[in-house]
């Protein structure tokens, strides 16, 4: 069990320092997450990496919009500075020096990517779920870095 907790440690870091290479400096950054829950169709937010990856970002200045179909109350008793809570996935990517993915929601696959990579400041997308087709995500223009593959 110990050994479980300390991968589930190094993953969350392993993602975080894939956010840095990609943007270099994250001071001053806006960063656009989807998904807050551990895993989708639920509210749980108990053990989400997201809310530590989030922590992380706050850490080093970034300003991070989030968006969540079921867990922003509960994340909202939990954290309130350093964040802000959107209506939608599109209003967490406008403005964004890049997006995170760390759920799996359904409706996330569903997006209109066209929209988004208008609405993000730069086209990166970090998915730590491998929610998309690399080869797709590059010819829509976007840097596109996925976990795991």
């Amino acid at each position: 069990l110990k050994a479980v907790v300390k991968v589930n440690e190094q993953q969350k870091v392993f993602f975080f320092n894939k956010i840095k290479r990609a943007l270099w400096n994250l001071g001053n950054k806006d960063i656009g997450v989807l998904g807050l829950s551990f895993k989708a169709n639920t509210d749980d937010i108990r053990l989400s990496p997201a809310l530590d990856i989030i922590r992380m970002l706050i850490k080093e200045g970034v300003t991070v919009r989030a968006y969540d179909p079921k867990a922003m109350e509960k994340t909202k008793a939990v954290m309130s500075k350093g964040i802000e809570f959107c209506k939608d996935a599109y209003c967490v990517a406008k403005g964004s020096d890049c997006l995170l993915i760390t759920t799996d929601w359904p409706q996330f696959g569903k997006l209109d990517m066209r929209r988004i990579r208008r609405l993000l400041k730069r086209p990166i997308i970090i998915d730590g779920r491998n929610m998309f087709d690399p080869g797709a995500m590059a010819k829509m223009g976007f840097e596109y870095i996925s976990i795991g593959r």
